[in-house]
């Protein structure tokens, strides 16, 4: 039993489709047909392909009744599904309660304990863990850390709040809106981190260690017209490690007024500070109490954090001190302007409050 004829525009298609299906029922179905077409006969194309001699006679027979449409495999919708759209809806809002306000022991759910209550509370007559989990993962809804947020007290949040993020949206054209922080304390310790490795093979860290070599602390700026960081590191931070850097900052803009946003730690407050800030064209712009996430130096020391200092265990102040400064310069190569900060954010709402967690 052979195809029937089969036009040259045929074969080019059978062809293409032997090319490019990723179907493998019809790339299988099309290469019986096309073997068939140069003459092949049904048992050596069974042999060639691993099936029975039946299997490629009902395909010739199908494509010379249907022709293409005989190439398509005709999937069938599979089982009804046992648990309806609501009840899966139901399994999300229950994962996300508290168990405790279910009358369940606990503060949070496991997939067994969620399946147990599934089944008691009388939602489904039975349900596997696997099913509970997937049907979750479908939904967005995943396993997570609980994490704190501690919202500011600030009785003038909001104004402190919207003049920072004018400033950010709109530098002033008379100077520059540098972000500035203390970054630190800096140990001498083995910090752990995450590398690409053999699997099985972590990089291995002392777990016992003494820190006797002291603390230093960085001072750092972020500049938000270039995104450059720049910055110090010194034995203590007190106002005048402060005062100093403030002024190395006046000397690398010495024309422009600097608008700096700094937090309310207390040597940014000190008279002296002040005082020279008010007569150096200096104005210090004091973030909201427990509001430190909107300086937005406060990314950069993560990716210092995570760049530079974890997964190492520097034996020694100026070895950790040139790993930080060899990562900073590395990054300010790269640098380019800052803007866009917290564009989606729910603090760009104009009644977002100031209390809010």
């Amino acid at each position: 039993m052979f195809v029937r004829q089969v036009s040259m525009a045929e074969g080019q298609r059978l062809q293409r489709i032997t090319r490019t299906a990723k179907d493998p029922v019809k790339l299988r179905r099309a290469i019986v047909v096309l073997m068939s077409a140069q003459g092949q006969p049904a048992p050596d194309i069974a042999h060639l392909l691993k099936t029975s001699e039946d299997y490629v006679r009902d395909v010739i027979h199908a494509f010379n009744e249907r022709g293409f449409t005989a190439l398509d495999p005709k999937w069938s919708g599979g089982a009804p599904r046992r648990i309806d759209e609501q009840i899966r809806d139901w399994i999300c809002v229950i994962a996300r309660c508290d168990p405790r306000f279910l009358g369940r022991p606990f503060s949070c759910w496991s997939l067994a304990k969620l399946r147990d209550y599934l089944i008691d509370a009388g939602y489904v007559t039975a349900i596997s863990v696997e099913t509970v989990r997937r049907i979750l993962h479908e939904r967005g809804v995943s396993w997570q850390a609980t994490k704190t947020w501690k919202a500011s007290t600030d009785p003038d949040f909001t104004t402190k709040m919207r003049r920072i993020l004018d400033l950010y949206d709109h530098p002033p054209a008379d100077g520059r809106v540098i972000c500035v922080d203390e970054f630190g304390p800096l140990n001498l310790q083995p910090r752990p981190g995450r590398a690409w490795r053999p699997q099985r093979q972590p990089v291995r860290l002392r777990a016992t260690y003494t820190r006797d070599q002291g603390a230093r602390h960085m001072i750092a700026a972020l500049d938000l017209s270039t995104g450059r960081l720049h910055y110090r590191i010194r034995d203590r931070k007190r106002w005048r490690e402060f005062l100093g850097f403030l002024k190395t900052l006046r000397r690398r803009w010495p024309g422009d007024k600097l608008y700096l946003i700094v937090d309310n730690f207390s040597p940014h407050k000190h008279p002296e500070v002040r005082a020279w800030c008010t007569a150096n064209q200096v104005e210090l712009v004091f973030l909201p109490t427990y509001a430190s996430w909107l300086n937005w130096i406060e990314a950069e020391f993560a990716a210092v954090r995570y760049f530079a200092l974890n997964g190492t265990d520097h034996r020694s102040h100026a070895e950790q001190d040139a790993a930080i400064g060899d990562y900073i310069r590395w990054r300010n190569q790269r640098a380019r302007p800052k803007s866009g900060f917290a564009a989606d954010s729910k603090i760009r709402h104009p009644d977002y409050p100031f209390k809010a967690a």
